[in-house]
Protein backbone atom coordinates (compact mmCIF):
# COMPACT_ATOMS: atom_id res chain seq x y z
CA UNK A 1 0.00 0.00 0.00
CA UNK A 2 1.41 3.37 -1.02
CA UNK A 3 2.14 6.27 1.31
CA UNK A 4 -0.63 8.37 -0.28
CA UNK A 5 -3.17 5.60 0.31
CA UNK A 6 -2.17 5.28 3.95
CA UNK A 7 -2.40 9.06 4.43
CA UNK A 8 -5.83 9.17 2.79
CA UNK A 9 -7.10 6.30 4.94
CA UNK A 10 -5.79 7.96 8.12
CA UNK A 11 -7.40 11.28 7.14
CA UNK A 12 -10.76 9.61 6.46
CA UNK A 13 -10.62 7.79 9.81
CA UNK A 14 -9.76 11.04 11.59
CA UNK A 15 -12.69 12.87 10.01
CA UNK A 16 -15.04 10.05 11.02
CA UNK A 17 -13.76 10.20 14.59
CA UNK A 18 -14.21 13.98 14.66
CA UNK A 19 -17.81 13.61 13.47
CA UNK A 20 -18.57 10.96 16.08
CA UNK A 21 -17.07 13.04 18.88
CA UNK A 22 -18.83 16.20 17.67
CA UNK A 23 -22.16 14.38 17.52
CA UNK A 24 -21.67 12.86 20.99
CA UNK A 25 -20.77 16.26 22.47
CA UNK A 26 -23.77 17.89 20.81
CA UNK A 27 -26.04 15.10 22.02
CA UNK A 28 -24.76 15.48 25.60
CA UNK A 29 -25.37 19.23 25.51
CA UNK A 30 -28.88 18.81 24.12
CA UNK A 31 -29.62 16.11 26.71
CA UNK A 32 -28.63 18.47 29.53
CA UNK A 33 -30.92 21.20 28.16
CA UNK A 34 -33.81 18.74 27.76
CA UNK A 35 -33.30 17.46 31.31
CA UNK A 36 -33.22 21.00 32.70
CA UNK A 37 -36.36 21.92 30.78
CA UNK A 38 -38.13 18.73 31.92
CA UNK A 39 -37.30 19.46 35.57
CA UNK A 40 -38.60 23.02 35.24
CA UNK A 41 -41.84 21.84 33.59
CA UNK A 42 -42.37 19.15 36.22
CA UNK A 43 -41.88 21.59 39.08
CA UNK A 44 -44.17 24.16 37.47
CA UNK A 45 -46.98 21.68 36.82
CA UNK A 46 -46.78 20.16 40.30
CA UNK A 47 -46.67 23.60 41.92
CA UNK A 48 -49.67 25.03 40.05
CA UNK A 49 -52.21 24.09 42.78
CA UNK A 50 -50.27 26.32 45.19
CA UNK A 51 -50.55 29.37 42.93
CA UNK A 52 -54.25 28.75 42.29
CA UNK A 53 -55.25 27.98 45.89
CA UNK A 54 -56.99 30.33 48.30
CA UNK A 55 -54.27 32.24 50.23
CA UNK A 56 -55.95 31.21 53.48
CA UNK A 57 -55.27 27.54 52.65
CA UNK A 58 -51.51 28.07 52.29
CA UNK A 59 -49.29 27.45 55.30
CA UNK A 60 -49.37 30.57 57.44
CA UNK A 61 -52.76 31.59 56.07
CA UNK A 62 -51.45 34.63 54.18
CA UNK A 63 -50.61 33.25 50.74
CA UNK A 64 -47.60 31.65 49.11
CA UNK A 65 -45.49 34.81 49.00
CA UNK A 66 -45.76 35.29 52.76
CA UNK A 67 -44.87 31.63 53.23
CA UNK A 68 -41.88 31.50 50.89
CA UNK A 69 -40.07 34.81 51.36
CA UNK A 70 -38.84 34.15 54.95
CA UNK A 71 -37.23 30.85 53.94
CA UNK A 72 -35.80 32.43 50.78
CA UNK A 73 -34.15 35.06 52.97
CA UNK A 74 -32.92 32.33 55.31
CA UNK A 75 -31.45 30.41 52.38
CA UNK A 76 -29.62 33.49 51.12
CA UNK A 77 -28.31 34.35 54.60
CA UNK A 78 -26.93 30.84 55.18
CA UNK A 79 -25.27 30.79 51.76
CA UNK A 80 -23.85 34.30 52.25
CA UNK A 81 -22.31 33.35 55.62
CA UNK A 82 -20.77 30.27 54.03
CA UNK A 83 -19.23 32.25 51.17
CA UNK A 84 -17.96 35.04 53.43
CA UNK A 85 -16.05 32.46 55.46
CA UNK A 86 -15.07 29.92 52.79
CA UNK A 87 -13.99 32.23 49.95
CA UNK A 88 -11.06 34.03 51.65
CA UNK A 89 -9.99 30.86 53.46
CA UNK A 90 -10.23 28.77 50.29
CA UNK A 91 -8.27 31.29 48.22
CA UNK A 92 -5.64 31.57 50.93
CA UNK A 93 -5.22 27.80 51.14
CA UNK A 94 -5.10 27.52 47.35
CA UNK A 95 -2.39 30.19 47.13
CA UNK A 96 -0.43 28.54 49.91
CA UNK A 97 -0.53 25.16 48.16
CA UNK A 98 0.27 26.54 44.71
CA UNK A 99 2.90 29.22 45.47
CA UNK A 100 4.17 29.06 49.05
CA UNK A 101 4.15 25.53 50.45
CA UNK A 102 7.15 23.21 49.90
CA UNK A 103 6.36 20.50 47.37
CA UNK A 104 6.49 17.75 50.01
CA UNK A 105 3.72 19.55 51.94
CA UNK A 106 1.67 20.91 49.04
CA UNK A 107 0.89 17.47 47.60
CA UNK A 108 -0.49 15.81 50.76
CA UNK A 109 -2.32 18.99 51.80
CA UNK A 110 -4.01 19.14 48.40
CA UNK A 111 -5.11 15.52 48.74
CA UNK A 112 -6.59 16.19 52.19
CA UNK A 113 -8.55 19.17 50.86
CA UNK A 114 -9.86 17.07 47.96
CA UNK A 115 -10.92 14.31 50.37
CA UNK A 116 -13.10 16.78 52.29
CA UNK A 117 -15.36 16.99 49.23
CA UNK A 118 -16.03 13.24 49.45
CA UNK A 119 -17.45 13.35 52.99
CA UNK A 120 -21.27 12.93 52.94
CA UNK A 121 -23.28 15.94 54.01
CA UNK A 122 -24.96 13.99 56.81
CA UNK A 123 -21.51 13.51 58.40
CA UNK A 124 -20.94 17.25 58.31
CA UNK A 125 -24.38 17.73 59.83
CA UNK A 126 -23.70 15.25 62.62
CA UNK A 127 -20.35 16.92 63.35
CA UNK A 128 -22.03 20.32 63.45
CA UNK A 129 -24.81 19.05 65.72
CA UNK A 130 -22.69 17.09 68.18
CA UNK A 131 -19.36 18.96 68.21
CA UNK A 132 -19.48 22.41 66.65
CA UNK A 133 -22.81 23.68 68.00
CA UNK A 134 -22.06 23.01 71.71
CA UNK A 135 -18.56 24.44 71.28
CA UNK A 136 -19.95 27.70 69.90
CA UNK A 137 -22.41 28.33 72.76
CA UNK A 138 -19.88 30.24 74.97
CA UNK A 139 -18.95 32.38 72.00
CA UNK A 140 -22.58 33.14 71.29
CA UNK A 141 -23.11 34.15 74.93
CA UNK A 142 -20.14 36.51 74.68
CA UNK A 143 -21.49 38.05 71.47
CA UNK A 144 -24.92 38.54 73.05
CA UNK A 145 -23.42 40.24 76.13
CA UNK A 146 -20.94 42.49 74.36
CA UNK A 147 -22.35 43.03 70.88
CA UNK A 148 -26.03 42.47 71.53
CA UNK A 149 -26.83 46.01 70.35
CA UNK A 150 -26.09 44.78 66.81
CA UNK A 151 -29.25 43.09 65.46
CA UNK A 152 -27.43 40.04 64.12
CA UNK A 153 -25.95 39.36 67.58
CA UNK A 154 -29.05 40.16 69.59
CA UNK A 155 -29.62 37.83 72.55
CA UNK A 156 -30.53 35.77 74.36
CA UNK A 157 -28.18 33.38 72.60
CA UNK A 158 -29.24 29.84 71.86
CA UNK A 159 -28.07 27.37 74.52
CA UNK A 160 -27.99 24.52 72.01
CA UNK A 161 -25.85 26.32 69.43
CA UNK A 162 -28.23 25.27 66.64
CA UNK A 163 -28.43 28.65 64.97
CA UNK A 164 -28.15 30.19 61.51
CA UNK A 165 -24.53 31.14 62.17
CA UNK A 166 -23.69 27.54 63.03
CA UNK A 167 -25.40 26.37 59.84
CA UNK A 168 -23.40 28.93 57.85
CA UNK A 169 -20.12 27.74 59.37
CA UNK A 170 -20.92 24.11 58.56
CA UNK A 171 -21.80 25.10 54.99
CA UNK A 172 -18.52 27.01 54.77
CA UNK A 173 -16.59 23.87 55.68
CA UNK A 174 -18.56 21.94 53.05
CA UNK A 175 -17.92 24.38 50.19
CA UNK A 176 -14.29 24.99 51.15
CA UNK A 177 -12.93 21.99 49.17
CA UNK A 178 -14.74 23.14 46.01
CA UNK A 179 -13.37 26.68 46.13
CA UNK A 180 -9.90 25.56 47.18
CA UNK A 181 -9.46 22.79 44.61
CA UNK A 182 -10.68 24.79 41.62
CA UNK A 183 -8.76 27.92 42.62
CA UNK A 184 -5.58 25.91 43.15
CA UNK A 185 -5.79 24.43 39.64
CA UNK A 186 -6.39 27.88 38.13
CA UNK A 187 -3.45 29.39 40.03
CA UNK A 188 -1.17 26.61 38.78
CA UNK A 189 -2.15 27.40 35.18
CA UNK A 190 -0.83 30.96 35.37
CA UNK A 191 1.84 31.28 32.63
CA UNK A 192 5.29 30.99 34.18
CA UNK A 193 6.54 33.75 31.89
CA UNK A 194 4.10 36.18 33.53
CA UNK A 195 5.28 35.24 37.01
CA UNK A 196 8.97 35.33 36.08
CA UNK A 197 8.55 38.69 34.31
CA UNK A 198 6.97 40.21 37.43
CA UNK A 199 9.77 38.88 39.62
CA UNK A 200 12.41 40.07 37.15
CA UNK A 201 10.99 43.60 37.39
CA UNK A 202 11.62 43.58 41.13
CA UNK A 203 8.20 42.50 42.41
CA UNK A 204 7.98 40.57 45.66
CA UNK A 205 6.25 37.22 45.65
CA UNK A 206 3.03 38.79 46.93
CA UNK A 207 3.21 41.58 44.34
CA UNK A 208 3.73 38.94 41.66
CA UNK A 209 0.60 37.15 42.86
CA UNK A 210 -1.52 40.33 42.85
CA UNK A 211 -0.29 41.50 39.43
CA UNK A 212 0.10 38.22 37.52
CA UNK A 213 -1.71 35.34 39.24
CA UNK A 214 -4.95 36.87 40.53
CA UNK A 215 -5.86 38.80 37.35
CA UNK A 216 -5.28 35.65 35.28
CA UNK A 217 -7.32 33.53 37.70
CA UNK A 218 -10.21 35.95 38.20
CA UNK A 219 -12.75 34.11 35.98
CA UNK A 220 -11.79 30.81 37.60
CA UNK A 221 -12.15 32.27 41.09
CA UNK A 222 -15.63 33.54 40.21
CA UNK A 223 -16.57 30.12 38.80
CA UNK A 224 -15.30 28.35 41.92
CA UNK A 225 -17.20 30.73 44.17
CA UNK A 226 -20.42 30.28 42.21
CA UNK A 227 -20.08 26.50 42.37
CA UNK A 228 -19.64 26.80 46.11
CA UNK A 229 -22.69 29.05 46.28
CA UNK A 230 -24.72 26.46 44.39
CA UNK A 231 -23.70 23.81 46.91
CA UNK A 232 -24.57 26.10 49.83
CA UNK A 233 -27.97 27.06 48.39
CA UNK A 234 -29.06 23.47 47.86
CA UNK A 235 -27.59 21.78 50.92
CA UNK A 236 -30.24 19.89 52.86
CA UNK A 237 -29.24 17.39 55.53
CA UNK A 238 -26.44 19.36 57.17
CA UNK A 239 -28.66 22.42 57.61
CA UNK A 240 -31.58 20.33 58.80
CA UNK A 241 -29.41 18.79 61.52
CA UNK A 242 -27.72 21.94 62.85
CA UNK A 243 -30.51 24.53 62.59
CA UNK A 244 -33.37 24.87 65.07
CA UNK A 245 -36.00 26.11 62.67
CA UNK A 246 -38.39 28.94 63.40
CA UNK A 247 -39.66 32.27 62.17
CA UNK A 248 -37.39 34.68 60.32
CA UNK A 249 -35.36 36.77 62.77
CA UNK A 250 -32.36 39.08 62.26
CA UNK A 251 -30.26 37.47 65.01
CA UNK A 252 -27.83 34.81 63.85
CA UNK A 253 -27.19 33.44 67.35
CA UNK A 254 -30.78 32.72 68.36
CA UNK A 255 -32.85 29.71 67.39
CA UNK A 256 -34.94 30.42 64.32
CA UNK A 257 -34.87 30.92 60.55
CA UNK A 258 -35.13 28.24 57.89
CA UNK A 259 -33.82 27.41 54.42
CA UNK A 260 -35.74 26.13 51.41
CA UNK A 261 -33.82 22.85 51.12
CA UNK A 262 -34.21 22.05 54.82
CA UNK A 263 -37.91 23.01 54.72
CA UNK A 264 -38.48 20.52 51.91
CA UNK A 265 -36.44 17.75 53.51
CA UNK A 266 -38.09 18.03 56.92
CA UNK A 267 -41.69 18.18 55.65
CA UNK A 268 -41.74 16.23 52.39
CA UNK A 269 -42.11 12.68 53.84
CA UNK A 270 -45.43 13.54 55.53
CA UNK A 271 -46.76 16.05 52.99
CA UNK A 272 -49.71 15.40 50.70
CA UNK A 273 -52.24 17.40 48.72
CA UNK A 274 -51.79 21.15 48.85
CA UNK A 275 -48.94 20.92 51.35
CA UNK A 276 -47.00 18.76 48.90
CA UNK A 277 -47.65 21.30 46.15
CA UNK A 278 -46.33 24.05 48.46
CA UNK A 279 -43.05 22.20 48.97
CA UNK A 280 -42.66 21.58 45.23
CA UNK A 281 -43.34 25.27 44.63
CA UNK A 282 -40.60 26.04 47.14
CA UNK A 283 -38.33 23.74 45.14
CA UNK A 284 -39.26 25.68 42.00
CA UNK A 285 -38.23 28.91 43.71
CA UNK A 286 -34.89 27.37 44.70
CA UNK A 287 -34.45 26.15 41.13
CA UNK A 288 -35.01 29.68 39.82
CA UNK A 289 -32.63 31.20 42.39
CA UNK A 290 -29.89 28.76 41.35
CA UNK A 291 -30.55 29.49 37.67
CA UNK A 292 -30.33 33.25 38.23
CA UNK A 293 -27.12 32.88 40.25
CA UNK A 294 -25.50 30.89 37.45
CA UNK A 295 -26.62 33.40 34.82
CA UNK A 296 -25.11 36.24 36.87
CA UNK A 297 -21.89 34.26 37.25
CA UNK A 298 -21.68 33.69 33.50
CA UNK A 299 -22.22 37.39 32.87
CA UNK A 300 -19.46 38.32 35.32
CA UNK A 301 -17.05 35.83 33.75
CA UNK A 302 -17.87 37.14 30.26
CA UNK A 303 -16.98 40.68 31.39
CA UNK A 304 -13.57 39.51 32.55
CA UNK A 305 -12.83 37.04 29.76
CA UNK A 306 -9.86 39.13 28.65
CA UNK A 307 -8.00 37.71 31.67
CA UNK A 308 -8.69 34.09 30.78
CA UNK A 309 -5.95 31.70 29.81
CA UNK A 310 -7.37 31.40 26.29
CA UNK A 311 -6.60 35.07 25.73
Amino acid sequence: MTTNALTSKSSTSGRAGDKIFSGAALGAGVLILITLFAVAVFLLIQALPTFMADPADISGGAGFLSYIWPIVVGTVIAAAIALLIATPVGLGVALFISHFAPRRIAGPLGYVIDLLAAIPSVIYGAWGYMVLAPALVPGYDWLARNLGFIPIFEGPASQTGKTMLTAGIVLAVMVLPIITSLSREIFLQTPKLHEEAALALGATRWEMITTAVLPFARPGIISATMLGLGRALGETMAVALVLSTGNLIPSLIKSGNQTIAAEIALNFPEAFGLRLAELIAAGLVLFLITLVVNMIARAIIARHKEFSGAN
